[in-house]
């Protein structure tokens, strides 16, 4: 039995294949009847850590609902770096994510697409992470559920509200504006979006772009109780405690995202209350109890990762390209809900579209530093021609004609 981190930020479906010391149990393919390598190298980065290993094909078996055998793709992990971390209880993951993402290429059938096109279930499958105001252990065993090929009443409250997935890759949706305590941030909507908004179960926090988390962050110590508060608490350097009798979410904002809604024209916000994001850590001293900030900057994209989902049952519809949110009753502490969804808002008072034109995909990017390195090595062709052909006529240099290292071709071609 292998447990397996479910993952919509990324798109290989891989196990841990060979001992590792974080890892307690992993999969001998050579023990398998019905394992077959394909003698493909692969290797998969992620915001944090990799992996490297062997692409092949196995038969799995769906334990609940879905009948029958099917036979996927799957790679083994033979070597990683900072990917099984001390404590983990996972030993495999599972990307949801589309084939675009799928490595070594976009050709690797992902899991999900091999289970729609074999099993004929709808291409949909959704997700309830519950783990709201528990204790962080790194272990990732605080329950929940994911469905393939369907929706279940019985995981979420009230009504699902659908946002549009705008490009096939991750799942990127456009966020529109964000509040702390009830307060606009004001900023461009497109400062949201750079360079993209993806809703991604790997990623743990909620990351928001250098921009957007220092407004946040300024936001929260303006609105918070608290007077004064350590700079490495918001970089998560620090933690911070508090006696192990108080609670201290009462002292902190709610945070609300605005995704735009099917119907252009109107928005709905997804809320998190402080109990998702002042997330207690465990086993930190004896009569206080320490919490980390739930909320970290990001370089390239904003993540509704975990701290976020937790408040919610999130639908990937597939078939109609669209994300559903909707509450979620596991999300609560001290038998309050800690999430909330409220709409329609008016799009009124934002651009129509807040997200650039121009995506780049890994593919695309691939492609274009190719053709950028084919394009140089042309010019370094016919340089070296033209160097190796002997001049026509002899010159006599005076000290102007002198090329000195400064502006000398070979200098600036190798720069």
């Amino acid at each position: 039995q292998l447990n397996i981190l479910v993952d919509t930020g990324s798109s290989n479906f891989a196990v841990a294949g060979a001992p590792d010391p974080d890892v307690t149990s992993y999969f001998n393919p050579e023990l398998s009847s019905t394992y077959k390598s394909q003698g493909i190298d692969v290797t998969v980065k992620y915001t944090q850590g990799s992996w490297t290993g062997m692409l092949g094909t196995d038969v799995i078996t769906i334990p609940k609902g879905i009948n029958g055998s099917y036979t996927i793709n799957i790679a083994t992990i033979l070597e990683s770096e900072n990917f099984f971390l001390p404590g983990v209880k996972w030993h495999g993951i599972l990307g949801l994510a589309y084939d675009a993402l799928a490595k070594p290429s976009s050709s690797v059938e992902t899991f999900f697409d091999s289970l729609v096109r074999q099993a004929k279930i709808p291409n949909i499958f959704s997700l309830q992470m519950c783990g709201a105001g528990l204790p962080v252990s790194g272990s990732g065993t605080n329950g929940g559920s994911l469905v393939l090929g369907g929706i279940e009443p019985s995981l979420y409250q009230g009504d699902i509200w659908y946002t549009p997935i705008k490009e096939e890759w991750y799942y990127q949706v456009e966020i529109l504006k964000l509040e702390v305590g009830g307060q606009n941030l004001e900023l461009d909507c497109r400062e949201y979006n750079a360079d993209k908004a993806i809703v991604d179960s790997g990623t743990t926090l909620l990351r928001l772009p250098q921009k957007v988390f220092s407004a946040v962050v300024q936001a929260i110590v303006r609105t918070s109780l608290i007077q004064e508060f350590s700079s490495g608490f918001w970089t998560g350097s620090q933690l911070a405690c508090w006696d192990k009798t108080e609670r201290p979410w009462s002292l902190f904002p709610k945070l609300s995202i605005y995704l735009r809604d099917e119907n252009s024209s109107r928005s709905f916000r997804i809320s998190v209350l402080p109990q998702l994001y002042i997330q207690p850590i465990l086993g930190i001293g004896e009569n206080l109890q320490c919490y980390r900030f739930g909320i970290s900057s990001s370089t390239n994209a904003l993540v509704i990762g975990a701290t976020v989902m937790e408040g919610f049952y999130v639908i990937f519809d597939r078939a109609q390209r669209r994300v559903g949110f909707a509450v979620s009753p596991c999300a609560e502490v001290g038998g309050s809900p800690v999430s909330e969804i409220e709409g329609p808002f008016t799009t009124a008072d934002v651009a129509s579209n807040c997200v650039s034109s121009v995506s780049f995909h890994e593919p695309v990017l691939w492609i274009a530093s190719y053709a950028l390195m084919s394009l140089c090595g042309i010019i370094l062709l016919v340089l070296i021609i033209l160097l190796l052909i002997p001049p026509r006529c002899q010159h006599r240099y005076t000290d102007n004609d002198v090329v000195n290292d400064e502006s000398s071709l070979v200098r600036h071609r190798w720069k």
